[in-house]
């Protein structure tokens, strides 16, 4: 088990990259994270829903995910609620006390999926949520050394260098952990380390004498792992830059954005500038496309997206030619209303007027759509994804839909085809459409990125990587005991 001394220290990268590398060695590996707190969610082939960290660790396995490799997942909501989906499906909403209350009930249910994967796996990595040290929250933890207690587990602590104060983080964490859980330490991973190793060296002994744990490796800056989808908005930067004339693409950051990985695709094509909009700043208003993301509390983040004024630089953008699309969230926001009558995501009843850029409507239904599914584009390009919604579209601008799923229309586009919306996430992965997408924007334009390729490449790189930076022996040793 892996287990950090905060959140973001690279858990999640350094997981994917050993699944790959004991994947390459033949062993059949699975992912595991018990609880997760993430908006940036995946569709299982099992007909769950996970977070996006964990379906990317499956890959690495070169496996389908599963519900059962992240049995918990918190998705917020608001600065104290969240939906608590548990093996894949919906099972409450909870506030932070009451999740509180709840969680010591759930691992039952966590050791259930564990050993359910458990059984048909020569090797599982188990990845922990947040720090280690968290002691105040130890009672009833499922997470961390909660869950490796129960589970009976070695646990490797990462750190991350880059941030500064690795030494104390290790000494810190160590310090703060009851005897027992002490024991479970194996030792511990520098991530993210920049410049000449050696001068590490000298902090490896006094980590030992605090501490009496070793290094199982530092690990390099792996610049490429920007290119991978993150597991939440904490690892969200402002987006990349492209040289010369760019297209332009605009991404509001929305305080609950969800399933932001549908623009990595996108970020990673070498003439497309991709921003993500901070509040406090205006929509550009030379932007050649706007995208309104996904959202996990969709009329809070559209009077959230109003407070900003970006409903007043959304319409100058129309007024002047621009291009909008919705995804999911976004797409429900582009209508005329949105309803809640059944209290899905906020006070029952909530009816919130949308943008009025689609002539749709949106009602919230009690049941969550989760499906894998593919199609294909008015002009014939293949698309392929997933569905993660409970809200249910209809309207005049849906009659001209943007996608063919399987059969059946989906989406919407206005009269003039400038604004449209759908619920399919990872539509941009498609690369005959994402060039056809791109191409409308700047007629001419020509595309060679293989999305899917690169990914996998990427995930060979980084397995790679890893094997030049730890010690994969003693790890395997670890893995044994």
């Amino acid at each position: 088990m892996l287990q950090g001394t905060g959140s973001d220290v690279g858990k999640s990268l350094l997981a994917a990259g050993l699944c790959r590398l004991f994947t390459l060695r033949g062993l059949a590996v699975r992912p595991f994270k018990p609880q997760n707190m993430s908006n940036n969610a995946a569709v299982t082939s099992d007909g769950g829903e996970i977070g996006r960290a964990q379906a990317l660790q499956a890959r690495a396995c070169k496996i389908a995910p599963l519900a059962d490799m992240n049995p918990v997942l918190i998705k917020p909501h608001s600065e104290t609620g969240a939906q608590v989906v548990v093996q894949g499906q919906v099972l409450t909403k909870a506030g932070a006390g009451d999740y509180q209350r709840l969680k010591p009930t759930l691992m039952p249910r966590v050791l259930d999926s564990y050993h359910r994967l458990a059984s048909g796996a020569g090797l599982v990595v188990v990845e922990g949520a947040g720090s280690a040290a968290e002691v105040n929250l130890r009672a009833g933890d499922i997470a961390n050394m909660g869950f490796a207690t129960a589970a009976d587990l070695p646990v490797i602590l990462v750190v991350d260098i880059d941030r500064g104060g690795a030494i104390a983080a290790i000494v810190g964490t160590v310090a703060v952990l009851p005897e027992h859980e002490r024991a479970r330490l194996k030792g511990y991973v520098i991530n993210r380390f920049r410049g000449d190793p050696a001068l590490f060296t000298p902090a490896l002994d006094i980590i030992a004498a605090h501490t009496g744990l070793s290094c199982l490796g530092i690990v390099p800056w792996f610049a490429e792992a920007a290119l991978l989808p993150a597991e939440d908005s904490a690892s969200l930067g402002s987006g990349t830059a492209a040289t010369g004339r760019a297209l332009r693409i605009a991404v509001p950051r929305l305080p609950c954005i969800a399933n932001f990985d549908d623009f990595d695709p996108l970020a990673a094509e070498p003439d497309v500038s991709l921003e993500m909009i901070a509040p406090g700043r205006a929509l550009p208003g030379d932007a050649d496309l706007v995208i309104l993301p996904g959202s996990k509390a969709t009329i809070a983040d559209l009077a959230f997206l109003r407070a900003q004024g970006w409903d007043i630089d959304l319409a100058a953008h129309v007024r002047r030619g621009g291009r909008v699309l919705g995804i999911c969230a976004g797409f429900q926001m582009l209508g005329r209303s949105i309803a809640d009558p059944l209290g899905v995501e906020g006070p029952p009843g909530a009816v919130a007027p949308g943008l009025g850029l689609l002539d749709i409507e949106t009602v919230m239904a009690g049941d969550k759509v989760l499906c894998e599914i593919a199609g294909h584009d008015g002009d014939g390009h293949p698309v392929r994804g997933y569905e993660m919604h409970m809200g249910r579209t209809t309207g005049p601008d849906a009659a001209r839909p943007l996608l063919s799923l399987e059969g059946r229309p989906e989406g919407a586009r206005s009269a003039d085809g400038r604004v449209a919306g759908c619920y399919l996430h990872g539509l941009f992965a498609s690369d005959p459409f994402r060039a056809a997408f791109l191409g409308g924007l700047r007629p001419g334009r020509e595309s060679g990125m293989a999305w899917e390729p690169r990914i996998e490449a990427i995930l060979d790189r980084l397995a790679a990587h890893l094997e030049r930076s730890l010690d994969i022996t003693a790890i395997e040793r670890i893995a044994g005991e």
